[in-house]
């Protein structure tokens, strides 16, 4: 007989990443938040705890490998399942900087760390998939529609090293979110396992606190979703039956959404992979 559900949630200290935390936990589902800032992640947990959900906040700075690999572990020594993984941490930041593992601090929190704490929570999500009806274990990644605002990735230069700007660096992320679920569905059919991403919306929330003041210009006075709303296709994407159904897509407000292009050509989402696991140095899968 299956176990409590577990669900695995990054970004969950603020914004729509605590939203998704709190639903599935009020859904029943043992979840394991991850967030950076020590005192967000100490009042995250406070909160939805009060809220009598079954909750561990866990501390990683996901642009650094060594410590998705900390992370990971960490999570391995909690459970022997993971049935939801929502790849939700993500920001943009108004300068260049370098880890001192060598990556664009950025583009590594946006999608590097996600896509090598993918690869390493596989193994406890297949454990999950063996006792539950195919498509119920599910991988869902933040992205965003600046994914859908540059032409294409460059894949011999991800990072943008050589033309780092803000915005690229944050749209290229986005874009890699995609191909990653794009990507990554066909190797996990045979597990049972599907995986999706979604545009959460313009969101009211700190994201804005750390992008560049021409950014948060351009943005301060439309209309904003509550971080609730910026949630829903997220939690949607986590738990209905619909989504369970396929694999691969990229979604808006619980409908499909067109992506940038690039996700539709095969060659291309062929070979992002093969430049994500050389640039991350291990295999995706």
């Amino acid at each position: 007989m299956a176990g409590q559900r577990v669900a695995v949630v990054t970004g969950a200290s603020s914004g729509i990443g605590l939203e998704i935390a709190r639903v599935l936990a009020a859904d029943g589902m043992r979840v394991l938040c991850v967030g950076r800032n020590p005192l967000r992640c100490a009042a995250a947990e406070a909160d939805l705890r009060a809220d009598g959900g079954d909750v561990e906040m866990l501390r990683a700075d996901l642009s650094l490998l060594s410590d998705v690999d900390r992370l990971a572990d960490e999570i391995a020594a909690r459970t022997d399942r993971v049935d939801v993984l929502v790849n939700n941490a993500g920001s943009m930041v108004a300068e260049q900087q370098m880890t001192f593992e060598g990556y664009e601090a950025n583009f590594a929190a946006n999608f590097i760390g996600p896509f090598v704490l993918t690869a390493r929570l596989l193994p406890l999500m297949r454990k999950a998939a063996e006792d539950g009806p195919a498509g119920s274990v599910r991988i869902v990644n933040t992205s965003s529609d600046g994914s859908e605002m540059i032409p294409t990735l460059n894949l011999s230069d991800m990072q943008n090293l050589e033309n780092w700007s803000p915005g690229a660096a944050y749209c290229s992320g986005k874009l890699a979110n995609v191909l990653h679920v794009r990507a990554l569905a066909p190797r996990i059919a045979g597990d049972g396992i599907v995986a999706h991403a979604f545009h959460p919306g313009t969101v009211d929330s700190n994201f804005f606190s750390h992008t560049p003041q021409s950014v948060r210009d351009a943005y301060g006075e439309q209309p904003k979703l509550s971080n609730a709303e910026g949630a829903d296709t997220a939690v949607w994407l986590a738990t209905a039956d619909e989504p369970g159904r396929t694999s691969g897509f990229y979604w808006h407000q619980r409908a499909l959404r067109d992506p940038n292009p690039m996700v539709e050509d095969a060659a291309s989402v062929e070979a992002f992979w093969q430049a994500a696991e050389a640039l991350a140095g291990r295999a995706g899968v």
